[in-house]
């Protein structure tokens, strides 16, 4: 499968919103809106998990070397994924969304505003 094949545009399974690839090259794995995604890969871009359940978004997380990364866990088998957020000048992860992430999971957690890694 090329990149191109891989990097499409879709319609999020959780919200329904149209969802365009990435401008920059990468894939696209998760909405930018929503922060949903979808358990279909076993290596990124591969599409080759047969699981295909759809993946919320549970915690933010900062690695020194690929900068802020959605966490998700799949509503059907419990793996969980690590992604980077989307850099895309035309339609990039939603801040606020992002920002709502990390504030629930400090709250729930009982986290401080200063972590760097936030839970669901």
């Amino acid at each position: 499968m090329s990149r191109t094949t891989e990097n499409t545009g879709f319609t999020c399974e959780n919200c329904d919103r149209a969802v365009a690839a990435l401008a920059n090259g990468s894939y696209r794995n998760h909405c930018p809106h929503c922060l949903h995604s979808l358990h279909v890969d076993v290596s990124p871009g591969d599409r080759a998990n047969a699981c295909r359940a759809l993946m919320r978004p549970v915690a933010v997380e900062h690695h020194s070397a690929k900068g802020y990364m959605i966490v998700h866990r799949c509503t059907a088998c419990g793996a969980r994924r690590r992604n980077r957020m989307a850099e895309d000048p035309h339609q990039g992860d939603d801040l606020d969304t992002v920002l709502a992430l990390m504030h629930l999971g400090q709250h729930e957690a009982g986290g401080h505003p200063d972590r760097r890694r936030t839970r669901l």
